[in-house]
Parts: structure tokens; C-alpha cells; sequence
């Protein structure tokens, strides 16, 4: 199966501190692939890395068979126009409406478009993600699950390939959290997206994996189904599971 991302011996340390240690990890083309580890253990800094927010010691990072360390800013805009982040706090501008928030990308990336084109494209995004009534509306009137939805709308509005979720339901009550993962496996069916999350929500792992990886002392050397990893026997591995 074709890989769309590839990381190879990544290595990553704030001054001493030694967050990913030779981190080997691939995603498969139209596969959720969950990063599960503690908090600390450098989920968050691995997709910041992988979208070029952070620039790695060491190792390679391949997005669609390029390395994006050789990309200048410019590749590297081209690169995140096909690569959709979901913020865990969802980064929503609380001056814009909806429409706005959504119109947003795509000024960003300079995207030719005219203004009945733009329409559709928010209209089509509000209605992958239920929303469509809120077009108008101010995030401030927007409950903590719409706005993650909203957020999501705003992350599908480029049409991604890849999306990069980090803690997609943090800081939601269990029943929209449970919404929200269903949703991100509509999309990925959908748009044959494929997908890193980040996620300790193990409802929201056990609803969205197709493969798990376990971030432990800085790699990624664990890799299994939901079921594979549920039944080992290894104390680290349990510790998620029970």
C-alpha cells in the first residue's frame, strides 16, 4: 500500500530535552492512523513537525514522496494547501463569522476563485459537517462541539488529502465527543483522506484507528490494530486499555 507520509530516524530535542528519539512512522493512503502515547511524549511535536512548524534535528519527513526539509516557504504553502491541520483549540477568529473563518484558506493560499465559486465551496464544507445554518453566525454563539465542527469545515474547505487531527475531542462532553469521531471516519470515507491523530481519547481511538501507533521514549515502535494492542500483554501497552 502506497505510503502519502513517511518519517524516517526523526529526532527532535528542546535544549536537553530530548522529545523524539529516531521516530520511524508511516501513513497509508486512506487510513486513520492513531499516535497514542502520555502527555509530554511529543504527539503534538511530530505533526508539528510533519507540517513544518518545527524543524527536526535529524531524520526525514516525506509528504506525497518529497522531503520537506529541501522545500523553501513557498513549497512549503503549496505542501499545507493539500494537508489539513484541525487545531486542537480550533483557531477560530473571533472577529470573523462563519463564512468568514471559512473564506480564510483560501485567501490564504491564494486560491483562484470567484465569488459564487467561494460560496459553494463554504456551503459545501458547512454541509459535510451539519452546519450549514451557522453560516453567518459569530464563533462566540457557537457551542464548544460547533465550533469544532466549524473548524473541521474550515480545515475540508481546501479539499485536503491528508488531515492532521490534534486532540480532535479535548475539552467535549462524551456524546459529542462520540460525534465528532464518527464524523472523522464520514470524511475519511468520503474523501478517502488519510489521517494522523493525535488523541488520547481512547473512544475516540477504539471509533477512528485503522492502526495505532505507540509514542514511548521519543519512537514509534509499536504498531497494531485497536484490537491487537488491547489484547498485548506488555504493561505499557495496558496501561491505555484498561
Amino acid at each position: 500500500m502506497q505510503h502519502v507520509i513517511q518519517i524516517k530516524n526523526l529526532k527532535k530535542s528542546f535544549d536537553t530535552n530530548t522529545v523524539l528519539d529516531n521516530c520511524n512512522v508511516a501513513l497509508r493512503e486512506g487510513e486513520n492512523l492513531v499516535v497514542l502515547g502520555k502527555s509530554g511524549s511529543g504527539k503534538s511535536v511530530l505533526i508539528k513537525c510533519i507540517i513544518g512548524l518545527l524543524t527536526p534535528d535529524n531524520g526525514e519527513i516525506s509528504v506525497f514522496g518529497q522531503d520537506i526539509s529541501a522545500f523553501d516557504h513557498h513549497e512549503l504553502d503549496r505542501m499545507r494547501a493539500k494537508v489539513g491541520f484541525l487545531f486542537q483549540s480550533n483557531a477560530l477568529y473571533d472577529s470573523m463569522t462563519v463564512r468568514e473563518n471559512l473564506e480564510f484558506p483560501l485567501r490564504r493560499h491564494w486560491i483562484k476563485t470567484t465569488k459564487e465559486s467561494v460560496n459553494d465551496l463554504v456551503m459545501e464544507a458547512l454541509e459535510n459537517v451539519g452546519l450549514e445554518k451557522t453560516v453567518d453566525m459569530m464563533p462566540i454563539e457557537l457551542s464548544g462541539g460547533m465550533k469544532k465542527r466549524i473548524a473541521l469545515a474550515r480545515t475540508l474547505i481546501l479539499k485536503p488529502r491528508i488531515i492532521l487531527y490534534d486532540e480532535p475531542t479535548t475539552g467535549l462532553d462524551p456524546i459529542t465527543a462520540k460525534e465528532i469521531s464518527h464524523l472523522m471516519i464520514e470524511i475519511q470515507n468520503k474523501y478517502n483522506t488519510s489521517s494522523i491523530i493525535i488523541s488520547h481519547d481512547m473512544n475516540c481511538v477504539k471509533i477512528t484507528a485503522n492502526r495505532i501507533a505507540m509514542l514511548m521514549n521519543g519512537a514509534c515502535d509499536i504498531v497494531g490494530t485497536y484490537s491487537e494492542l488491547s489484547q498485548s500483554e506488555d504493561t505499557r501497552i495496558r496501561q491505555f486499555f484498561d
